[in-house]
């Protein structure tokens, strides 16, 4: 449970663990808070050092049986990622010790010359995101924290209760993105998937249809059905809707949902396999984020289109040098089966294109290993020959902290795909520049319409817990999307 409260409070409160971030060279707290516990602590080796946390048991002045105070380094260097990472710190601490409920001392002072409203948002996505333990199949060593409360200046209470609903909202989406993602493949094929995104999202009224593969068979999805050959679970396209009615705007998003990716007759390498029920990751963060934007009521009318398939190997799998027929009409030579999301991709964005003419279409997928090698696993890349759009994005992921970089789409590289019995093959035979010709591949499908790619084959999953995230699915994308479609709105 997250709730505000009054700083003038925080002597009188009684809680297990009250935290304090601290800066290493700066008063970053009016003096009147704990002058003297501060001032004690300030006199310990390593006080305010970014990772330095102090923790007193049961120190006078307070009703708090324990106070951490929380190293957040220079001042100077202090932005709200190193806010969200030292709050998400404090909790896994928190959680290491079986605390159960925490307070926070958020630091509104013109000292940090940061708004308000950008350090309470970090120090909650922080806290909460930090908070999340996948629980499903085994029960955690420490159970996560049952009450999270932030204290901020008696005149600012009701405003950062207003804004703390609704980092609440984004950071349940992000968390439930995250899951969709550690859920193990044999429990989410196409059909299981479906149905548990459809299961979610009319829960927050969003309109629903599902294709199942009559449907797709009989609208002619050749490249989606084709990556499905080989699978006994036969392929699914959810379809999501936001409507508020009254706008005057429409965006697609369109997610990537590979529920396991084997490579198919590509078989991929040991190594290679083992995390492969994280190749919806995409699908799972356009899901949560309409699943989000309906929560908060978001003033855009929103489609979400999700393409669900198995690429596996088998007798009636699709062979390297087969030749299908897209949605769009195009025919396309597959060079390659592990080469799979574009081709569901393309499919997908035809489709949402055709039928609901958005003015905007993203996709999100964890499309080529090529960017990671580009980018390392931190960091996604952006797509479009839309620069002003790509760089809301790029403004918008530095503002959350998910990351992305906006990369090249040379024309001369389509020359890449060029097939000699087909439109378009899927896959150049050349070693480099993958991500590129990728996206390019993509963009034969967007016609007109203003588009971009973001290949997230980076930081959709970790195999490293970080300060707010444990190992497994990040939830990447809901925010930075969230964000995304707030500024296009506003924009309008």
């Amino acid at each position: 449970m997250l709730t505000i409260v009054s700083s003038s409070e925080i002597e009188k409160k009684r809680v297990e663990m009250l935290v304090i971030p601290v800066c290493e060279d700066a008063d970053i707290h009016p003096p009147a808070l704990m002058p003297a516990l501060l001032h004690q602590a300030r006199d310990l080796k390593g006080f305010g050092a970014d990772n330095e946390d102090i923790v007193f048991y049961a120190p006078s002045g307070v009703l708090a049986a324990q106070v951490m105070i929380v190293g957040l380094g220079k001042k100077d260097k202090l932005d709200g990622e190193m806010l969200r990472r030292a709050c998400g710190r404090a909790i896994k601490k928190c959680i290491q010790k079986e605390i159960s409920e925490a307070l926070f001392v958020v630091p509104f002072t013109e000292v940090l010359h940061m708004e308000p409203d950008v350090i309470l948002e970090a120090m909650v996505e922080g806290a909460l995101l930090g908070n999340y333990q996948f629980d499903r199949f085994k029960k955690p060593k420490h159970p996560s924290l049952l009450k999270i409360a932030f204290a901020v200046p008696k005149g600012s209470v009701q405003h950062a209760r207003r804004l703390s609903q609704k980092i609440n909202i984004i950071c349940d989406g992000t968390l439930l993105a995250r899951e969709w993602v550690i859920i193990p493949s044999n429990l989410k094929r196409p059909e299981q998937f479906a149905r548990s995104l459809v299961q979610a999202a009319e829960k927050e009224n969003l309109k629903t249809e599902v294709l199942d593969h009559t449907a797709l068979k009989k609208k002619n999805f050749g490249a989606l059905l084709a990556v499905a050959a080989g699978s006994d679970a036969n392929a699914r396209m959810v379809i999501l809707e936001h409507d508020p009615g009254n706008t005057a705007q429409t965006l697609a998003l369109v997610g990537k949902g590979v529920t396991f990716d084997s490579g198919g007759i590509n078989l991929k390498p040991q190594g290679s396999l083992e995390d492969m029920k994280m190749d919806m990751a995409g699908a799972a963060a356009v899901a949560a984020t309409m699943i989000t934007a309906a929560r908060l009521k978001l003033p855009v009318r929103l489609i979400g289109v999700l393409p669900l398939v198995e690429n596996m190997p088998s007798g009636s799998a699709t062979r390297p040098g087969d030749i299908v027929k897209s949605f769009s009409g195009k025919t396309i030579e597959i060079n390659n089966t592990d080469a799979e999301g574009r081709l569901i991709l393309a499919d997908a964005l035809s489709y949402v294109i055709q039928t609901y003419k958005p003015d905007a279409v993203v996709d999100l997928a964890t499309l080529t290993g090529a960017c990671v090698v580009a980018l390392g696993e931190r960091i996604a890349g952006v797509f479009s020959p839309d620069d002003e759009m790509s760089e809301t994005l790029v403004a918008s992921g530095r503002k959350t902290f998910e990351r992305c970089w906006k990369m090249p789409l040379p024309e001369d590289y389509r020359d890449l795909l060029k097939s000699e019995f087909a439109d378009i093959c899927n896959i150049t035979g050349l070693k480099w520049g993958g991500a590129i010709t990728a996206a390019l591949f993509l963009s034969e499908f967007t016609e007109n319409t203003r588009w971009m790619h973001v290949d997230i084959a980076g930081p959709a999953y970790v195999k490293k817990e970080t300060a707010y995230c444990g190992v497994g699915g990040t939830g990447f994308g809901v925010r930075l999307l969230c964000d995304w479609i707030e500024q296009m709105v506003k924009t309008e």
